[in-house]
């Protein structure tokens, strides 16, 4: 009698407890926990300098910045006097919940209220491995073009919230905001939209504002189950 073993289910399926494990990990810690991803160059790490620099005075604020290799993108974070941890990821694409859990030891999570996961830079991968985070994030950019949501299906379709970066260059290429859209809700009506540009600043607010409703929301919620 022959067996057949699904290897990738049960990779996925051990990552997934240990997704679990991590969720519960920071919610003991009462830290809510957003994963970033994008494909190389598209800003993550802009986008999270910009967003620390303007929240760091309204939470306690860690981070964890996945690579394949170097310190650089970790480095910049870092220098805006947050505590950051670096994950090289050894050539692997993205991050896992194995991953996580190593970086989450070395955090002070009791003292923190945010946690920014900056995922590897990759358009396939990272959709596929649960970390345990609150929320997941997607970085596109101008330069791309918009038909990602078309071609990468999957990174579009569970996303809690999606930037556009970039959006000072809008002129310079060929970009159909509507058809990227189109593409975009046809897959994740209900998700958040931000259109930005970390260069200029123009629409950084609305995600300040959004990612600060979503950390008060996660204190007041936990506030009241306490109660």
């Amino acid at each position: 009698m022959k067996k057949v073993v699904s290897v990738v289910e049960d990779i996925l399926s051990a990552n997934d407890r240990l997704a679990e494990l991590n969720r519960s990990r920071l919610d003991r810690s009462g830290v809510f926990a957003i994963n970033v991803m994008a494909s190389p160059g598209a800003g993550k790490t802009s986008l999270i300098v910009r967003t620390v620099e303007a929240l760091k005075t309204e939470f306690r604020i860690g981070a964890v910045n996945g690579d394949l290799a170097t310190t650089i993108d970790a480095d910049r974070i870092a220098n805006t006097g947050i505590v950051t941890v670096q994950v090289n990821t050894g050539g692997a694409c993205h991050l896992d919940a194995p991953m996580l859990q190593s970086a989450l030891a070395h955090l002070p999570l009791d003292e923190l209220d945010l946690l920014i996961v900056e995922n590897v830079g990759n358009l396939v991968c990272p959709a596929g491995f649960k970390l345990g985070v609150h929320r997941n994030i997607l970085i596109a950019s101008v330069p791309e073009g918009d038909d990602k949501p078309y071609k990468y299906p999957v990174m579009y379709q569970d996303v809690d919230a999606l930037v556009l970066n970039k959006i000072d260059v809008l002129a310079a290429f060929d970009f159909n905001i509507d058809y990227f859209r189109r593409g975009v809700e046809i897959l994740n009506p209900n998700l958040a939209f931000f259109p930005l540009s970390c260069k200029t600043g123009e629409g950084l607010a609305a995600w300040f504002e959004w990612l600060r409703n979503e950390v008060r929301g996660y204190v007041s919620g936990r506030t009241g189950a306490d109660r």
